[in-house]
């Protein structure tokens, strides 16, 4: 499978048609599937932001997961679930909901992190049933493909604050809550080829740019629609008309007003000084 963090999934950046078909919007931090990938504090909007990123750690493709159980959990509870001020109460938000993270996590931090995490007031967690009780969720019939229990054991799986501990982006797939929609020639493609690799590399204009992006959604829309290979297609534009009647059709997730704030490229180890929460 091909995975690459996205690093900035938050309800304004979903969006789904009336059919369900879901879309995953801005694309502009995501990351390419290599070893080492650009770190950088600037990803993730605040509400959704993972911990090793909070804290300034090495980070891979679970980084994600933990944004979608933010998202998912704020579906089922109708409510931001860590709504932090800045980067340091967006950390107490966390450990005050999951706990204080375990000493094993907190040896990998950088000292002056290590620090400032070890001297805040030990939590001991509120448990998932609390968190997600029975009467948030949907109520079940025996024909029910997906459970309650399934959705919450998903949940306590995505919300984890060691990353190394965190469920991976394939165990998640295969999960019993989201396996009824697995579809194996889906997650199994090979990832998109770029045709011409030297197409960023030239200057374009605004307007250029606009009709480059919109030749490719549609040759994109088409091929999906019809299984067929770029070569293969011989009038992506006749698409067109269909395509963008479909487009108003589209509606944003979203259940919160993001501030230009939420996206502040700070993190708790950007601090030079001592780490206090008055900063």
């Amino acid at each position: 499978m091909f995975f690459l963090p996205l690093q900035d999934l938050k309800p304004s950046n979903i969006v789904v048609k009336s059919d369900c078909t879901l879309k995953i919007l801005d694309f502009g931090l995501a990351r390419t599937a290599c070893t080492n990938f650009m770190m950088t504090p600037y990803v993730v909007t605040r509400y959704y932001r993972a911990p090793e990123v909070i804290l300034g750690m090495k980070y891979k493709e679970n980084v994600d997961l933990w944004s979608v159980g933010c998202i998912m959990a704020e579906m089922i509870c109708h409510k931001v679930l860590f709504p932090g001020k800045d980067y340091i109460d967006q950390w107490n938000k966390v450990i005050e909901i999951l706990g204080t993270p375990s000493l094993e996590f907190m040896n990998r931090l950088m000292e002056t992190v290590r620090n400032y995490v070890m001297n805040k007031p030990q939590y001991p967690g509120v448990s998932f049933t609390e968190l997600f009780p029975d009467w948030a969720f949907p109520s079940e019939s025996e024909q029910d493909k997906v459970k309650t229990v399934q959705a919450r054991d998903l949940l306590s799986k995505m919300l984890v604050i060691d990353p190394e501990s965190r469920i991976s982006v394939e165990e998640a797939l295969h999960h019993p809550y989201i396996h009824v929609w697995y579809d194996p020639t889906e997650a199994d493609a090979p990832p998109p080829q770029i045709s011409d690799k030297q197409l960023e590399e030239r200057e374009h204009t605004i307007e250029q740019w606009k009709e480059l992006i919109y030749d490719e959604v549609m040759d994109w829309e088409e091929r999906n629609k019809n299984g067929l290979m770029k070569e293969d297609c011989s009038d992506v534009a006749s698409g067109s008309a269909s395509q963008s009647s479909s487009a108003n059709d589209i509606s944003s997730m979203s259940t919160e007003h993001t501030l230009a704030s939420d996206t502040d490229s700070s993190s708790i180890d950007t601090l030079t000084g001592p780490l206090d929460e008055s900063q």
